[in-house]
């Protein structure tokens, strides 16, 4: 019977990969990936050899008929992303959800993710929390932020390294300049950082630290600020 799994690869360090994704590697008929490069070069870290068919956000649509054939053809198709967990601001979406209505069994193994470890360290409360993942870069997203700011729970952003500092400044203006966030970048990697203070403290930071990474931005709840 045909099967989809969904398998986390390391965000970083490599070490964080699980004894059950090696697994899932050496048992599969195929692997599809966000860029077969990237992956073909974690699969020769690991000394896996398969066979890797693209699939990303440009052609997911278009391969989405052809891509369930395939599925069904085999017994066990893997699916990653470049780093963390498909689907997770990251293309998979369509595929898992047309696996389900067909009747093939998907499943998502537990693995590393950006967001997580970054708001767990990021000393904001964690209990109740809001993932947005990457903003819109122009429709709404005066809006959007504006809508954020009203938010009691953290809430969690990816954010590129050449956008941040715009989004720090709309934070400023659409939230507040005195908002609690923390900026994340580089998670698990040798130059991991975790910036906390204010939206203009960690604004002016980066105005003279070019940020350069993955980027996870955490906005504290307005629960208690000073802002309010």
């Amino acid at each position: 019977m045909a099967k989809l799994s969904i398998v986390p690869t390391p965000i970083g360090n490599l070490e964080d990969i699980t004894l059950r994704a090696l697994r899932m590697f050496k048992e599969c008929d195929l692997i599809l990936a966000e860029d077969t490069r990237v992956t073909k070069k974690l699969l020769s870290h690991i000394e896996i050899s398969k066979h890797v068919l693209p699939f990303h956000a440009h052609n997911e649509h278009k391969a989405l008929s052809g891509m369930i054939d395939r599925i069904l053809s085999n017994q066990l198709t893997v699916l990653v992303s470049d780093a963390g967990t498909q689907g997770i601001s990251d293309p998979g979406f369509l595929l898992a959800r047309e696996c389900v209505s067909r009747g093939i069994e998907v499943e998502c193994l537990p693995g590393p993710t950006a967001f997580v470890p970054a708001l767990v360290a990021s000393g904001f409360p964690c209990d109740r929390f809001l993932f947005e993942g990457f903003l819109p870069h122009k429709k709404c997203r005066q809006t959007k932020l504006t809508r954020l700011g009203m938010e009691d729970r953290t809430v969690g952003l990816y954010e590129s390294p050449h956008r941040l500092i715009k989004c720090l400044e709309q934070i400023c203006e659409f939230i507040s300049p005195e908002r609690n966030v923390c900026v994340v970048r580089e998670i698990s990697k040798m130059f991991e950082e975790y910036k906390r203070g204010t939206a203009s403290e960690v604004l002016e930071y980066y105005k003279e630290h070019s940020p350069i990474g993955e980027i996870v931005i955490l906005i504290d709840g307005k629960h208690g600020n000073s802002d309010l």
